[in-house]
């Protein structure tokens, strides 16, 4: 009997070589107010931002290139978040409550449910339904716990004991959950790792390397799709863990006159990452770092000096947003290489790639050769655990070779 090969290519266009990953930082058309948070969709499509003083929030459908006020209410907004598909959002008011959206913020609805609480930073799943927030207990107190809901922002439960919280991140399927915490009980700015493996119900701290994190002033937090590759950041280091924090390495960025990473992306695969860093002086210039091998070598930008605040990438870690303090919002674009998977069975054969920030198609043909490849007709259904659109296809009878190609 003859055994069929199933061989799969990633195809992408051609521009320029493919070598260099330095990004190249362009302001868009928002305006130029106090941005805080921006959150991305998965293929960097839809995005939001809120003014964090007395403003509002935008939205733009078209990575930026234009921006549009949404009808939330003008506040003081600390925390934003968005689903994969940019469709469900959430977003925080500091002393005001807990917004969502159903409709990539065409209209907004307050959730009477959620505890009146001084609301920081916040995170949901890639399906909009689990989210996790920060809270401090009011004008008086030292901090507050860590809220999570599992529909969507309706109803909120405690998690945590009372710390003073300074970052959140989140797997796609809103599992595994990590935070950056100082506890009542010790020295200012000394910051711990908190990482919960159950959507909140208990945290733990991971490896802390001794000395190394249990004093450190860790203000940055993100995790991939699997909640595997976590980026935190403090003052001047960066370390990566590859195992949910079990273990930690540090990193080949330069620490000298750096003050504080004060935003760190994650691509969903954990490959490609960027940061922010401010420099000691308190002046409000910055800089941006990126990386394409997990945070193993890293590379500075041409990025403007500017009072950086917070930074989102695309799924696929090639786009990538940043937000100015009293200034505007930038936006950053590689070219975007999907990998091809393909897992065969005895019957099936499932081929699975990473939502890319660029149309891709898949195709196929039984043989090698320039011309003949036919678009594969199954639609790719997303699988929201991991980030992968997948398609899968009765087993051929004969060879088949399968590439990723743009439109």
């Amino acid at each position: 009997m003859k055994t069929a090969r199933f061989i799969f290519l990633a195809a992408a266009f051609v521009c320029g070589a493919l070598t260099a990953f330095a990004q190249t930082w362009k302001q868009t058309s928002a305006p130029k107010l106090d941005w805080y948070v921006v959150a991305s969709s998965a293929d960097g499509a839809k995005l939001v931002a809120d003014v964090g003083v007395d403003g509002g929030i935008y939205s733009s459908t078209n990575s930026g290139a234009s921006w549009a006020a949404t009808s939330a209410p003008t506040n003081f907004w600390e925390g934003l978040a968005s689903s994969a598909d940019g469709v469900k959002l959430v977003a925080s008011i500091e002393y005001g409550g807990i917004y969502t959206s159903t409709n990539s913020g065409l209209t907004w609805m307050q959730q009477t449910n959620a505890p009146n609480v001084n609301w920081g930073v916040l995170v949901s799943s890639a399906d909009g339904t689990k989210l996790a927030a920060e809270a401090g207990m009011n004008y008086d107190e030292f901090g507050g716990p860590i809220y999570v809901s599992t529909n969507s922002g309706i109803t909120w439960t405690v998690t945590t004991e009372t710390n003073q919280w300074y970052s959140l991140a989140s797997s796609a399927d809103g599992t595994t959950l990590a935070a950056i915490g100082e506890p009542a009980d010790w020295p200012e700015n000394s910051r711990l790792v908190y990482i919960s493996k159950n959507s909140g119900a208990t945290w733990g701290l991971p490896n802390l390397l001794g000395s190394i994190f249990s004093g450190s002033e860790w203000s940055s937090v993100a995790c991939s799709a699997d909640g595997t590759k976590l980026i935190v950041g403090n003052e001047g280091r960066v370390f990566i863990s590859t195992n949910s924090g079990a273990t930690w390495i540090s990193n080949s960025i330069a620490s000298t006159n750096m003050q504080d990473w004060n935003s760190v992306a994650i691509s969903a695969d954990g490959s490609k990452m960027t940061a922010i860093v401010v420099w000691e002086s308190g002046s409000a210039l910055a800089s941006i770092y990126s990386s394409r091998d997990s945070g193993v070598t890293w590379q500075s930008n041409n990025a403007p000096g500017v009072a950086w605040e917070w930074i989102a990438s695309s799924a696929d870690g090639a786009k990538s947003f940043a937000t100015v303090g009293a200034g505007g919002i930038y936006t950053s674009q590689t070219i975007s290489q999907p990998r091809l998977n393909l897992t065969p069975s005895s019957t099936n054969l499932m081929l699975d790639w990473g939502i890319p920030s660029t149309n891709f198609v898949l195709q196929q043909i039984s043989g090698l050769s320039t011309a003949g490849w036919s678009n594969v007709t199954n639609t790719p259904v997303l699988n929201l655990t991991n980030l992968q659109n997948q398609v899968t296809l009765p087993a051929p009878a004969s060879n088949a070779f399968f590439r990723l190609k743009t439109p």
